[in-house]
């Protein structure tokens, strides 16, 4: 719908990441910190879905409820706010610890039209608005069981690349830009101001 045109001008997006629960304390300190970890695989959706670059990040961040992630100079609980280099603009949410279940998904706000990528009967979330039926089914548990069809489909493809029957769909670059952002949150996050991507190297 960006692509085409269906919903216009994007103003803002709301793209959000929730563990179900936080990974054990030997995993925090060669994790990476939190947004190179988890974020930054809403980092790299963002560029795909939009086709734009980020250009300026501002992440902020606490321990929440976990005190160990602390110990690592780390934190369970952040916050992201993206601009793009066409103008729009965005919040990526990230958080160690969700009682309902594992929740990721994307609000995306154009001048046509409004759209929710993830939002569905499983989806951990719940409205309190009286005409709003409760979720139909369990909440998803782990991202294997969010994402089964979609690995699955990644492996099929990485065979045919391996067999050079087809071009990867995703390039080295690919990687380094969404790094490039992660890196970026974690500067503004330690040093509490916006970081330009063009501050951190480009290889």
């Amino acid at each position: 719908m960006i692509s085409s045109g269906d919903l216009g001008t994007l103003y803002n997006f709301h793209l959000v990441g929730h563990d179900p629960e936080p990974p054990h304390e030997g995993y925090i300190p060669q994790s990476g910190g939190l947004f190179r970890d988890f974020s930054i695989h809403d980092f790299d959706v963002l560029r795909w879905m939009t086709g734009r670059e980020v250009v300026e990040v501002y992440a902020d961040g606490d321990v929440r409820g976990f005190p160990m992630f602390a110990k690592y100079n780390d934190v369970d609980t952040a916050v992201a706010t993206l601009r793009m280099d066409d103008g729009a603009l965005g919040v990526i949410e990230v958080a160690r610890h969700d009682p309902l279940g594992y929740d990721i998904r994307a609000e995306l706000f154009g001048s046509k039209d409004s759209i929710s990528v993830g939002l569905g009967p499983r989806t951990p979330i719940r409205s309190v608005e009286p005409d709003v039926p409760l979720p139909a089914g369990p909440a998803w548990p782990h991202f294997l069981d969010r994402f089964a069809a979609a690995y699955a489909a990644e492996f099929v493809a990485f065979v045919q690349v391996a067999r050079g029957e087809i071009a990867s769909p995703c390039t080295a670059n690919d990687g380094v830009q969404a790094l490039r952002i992660a890196e970026a949150a974690t500067r503004s996050l330690h040093e509490h101001r916006p970081v330009r991507v063009e501050e951190i190297a480009n290889s």
